[in-house]
């Protein structure tokens, strides 16, 4: 992997991940950029103790552009998009209208292919492993900045999901915080750790589901199962068999082997509701340890916590969504319409041959 840093017309930073040690990134970004101006605030709320991004300047984010006018797509000529090269593998910038900026973290970009009409699972198992180090190395990197505490990798894909650019691409969102999601299990955790004598919570989830009914795929450095718990009509945990806190921990062997199984997961989520539907909407969604102090969480740290990918979509049948109503939205309680064991059946069944 080779790595290019630039910047755009307007000051952003703008990395390429290439798979060619000679490739060269010297093309200028010619658009007629002001800096950016953002006003993201992060307020915490008094009663549930949460954090809460304000940022008004994303109304103004580009929304559902033609094709011909992707920003996501390489520069051709008169054209001139995010991407000042006319070509990439995979390359990560600075969010234009970002969640959280300055004191209040950072937003990026990761685009996983130039090809427009692509998705992740369309891609070679080769460029799949660029864009597991594109993320590895943005880890790295933001966990190093005073303001960030967690990193997060994820992806929307689908516009029922609420996607506004079609071109295959995720996100990294680096909080100054520690996450609401990552604070409760941590303190699951804790409390885990404390009630059975020092046993890792995660450890004991991933040997149940081993044994259980609920297992989709399973390789010699990684296992996907449907959740005891499923939240959502179909999902799936990625874990990597060797615990390890962050994407930084992963060895050689399960980088090497993470391609191979992710893409057949995401061919198979493309294949639960047939061929009339192809393109399933989900999130994927990498849980990380948070890079700041864990005082408050007591009896654990870091590496009591086990990387993760959860993989789900919001489509629980055929032409029918699950939306988030009273329960879910007022209480967060989910209500799951899917068995976690028919789920798991499924996704076993569209195995591809």
């Amino acid at each position: 992997m080779k790595k290019t840093s630039t910047r755009l017309a307007d000051g952003r930073e703008l990395i390429y991940y290439d798979l060619r040690d000679d490739s060269v990134r010297d093309a200028v970004d010619k658009r007629p950029l002001e800096r950016t101006v953002t006003t993201s605030e992060v307020r915490r709320d008094p009663l549930l103790g949460d954090s809460v991004a304000i940022a008004s300047h994303r109304q103004g984010r580009t929304y559902h552009p033609p094709a011909d006018e992707c920003p996501l797509c390489p520069s051709q000529g008169d054209r001139l998009s995010e991407i000042p090269d006319s070509s990439y593998d995979a390359v990560v910038f600075e969010n234009r209208f970002p969640s959280l900026a300055g004191d209040s973290g950072r937003c990026e970009v990761v685009c996983f292919t130039s090809d427009h009409n692509a998705s992740f699972a369309d891609l070679t198992e080769e460029q799949a492993r660029l864009v597991l180090e594109a993320w590895t190395d943005r880890t790295s990197e933001l966990s190093h900045l005073p303001s960030v505490e967690q990193v997060f990798c994820f992806e929307n894909r689908g516009a029922e999901i609420g996607v506004t650019l079609g071109h295959p691409h995720g996100q990294i969102y680096a909080y100054p915080f520690t996450t609401p999601r990552t604070a409760l299990m941590l303190r699951s955790a804790a409390a885990h750790k404390e009630a059975t004598g020092g046993e890792n919570l995660f450890d004991a989830v991933l040997e149940r589901e081993l044994a259980d009914e609920r297992v989709v795929l399973e390789s010699e450095h990684w296992v996907a199962f449907v959740p005891y718990a499923a939240h959502w009509p179909y999902e799936v945990h990625l874990y990597p068999k060797k615990r390890v806190p962050d994407l930084l921990g992963l060895d050689e062997d399960a980088r090497t082997e993470f391609p191979k199984v992710y893409l057949e997961l995401l061919r198979r989520f493309d294949r639960i509701f047939g061929e009339n539907e192809p393109s399933t909407p989900y999130i994927a969604a990498w849980h990380q340890a948070p890079f700041g102090a864990l005082e408050e969480f007591e009896g654990v740290n870091r590496d009591d916590f086990a990387l993760h990918l959860e993989l789900f979509t919001i489509r629980r049948t055929s032409g029918k969504l699950k939306f988030l109503a009273g329960s879910e939205s007022g209480m967060n309680v989910f209500i799951n319409d899917v068995p976690p064991e028919f789920a798991a059946e499924r996704l076993r069944e569209v195995a591809s041959s």
